[in-house]
């Protein structure tokens, strides 16, 4: 995961935290900048088995 935090806290809400001021490059288009990823879909720190999560944070190449 590129820039992604994820806690689950002891009620079961699952916060996710992106430092918005970072990018890593242009996306595999080059339409885009990600800002973060999860690099497809991954499984939440949860007690519950099989949750997955799949998460892109990205901005117009122009913004």
């Amino acid at each position: 995961m590129r820039n992604i935090e994820m806690v689950v806290d002891e009620n079961n809400i699952l916060t996710i935290k992106v430092d918005l001021s970072k990018e890593f490059g242009l996306s595999s288009s080059g339409k885009s900048v990600i800002i973060a990823s999860t690099d497809g879909n991954q499984s939440v720190p949860s007690p519950k088995d099989g949750i997955k999560i799949g998460v892109n944070v990205y901005k117009g190449k122009g913004s």
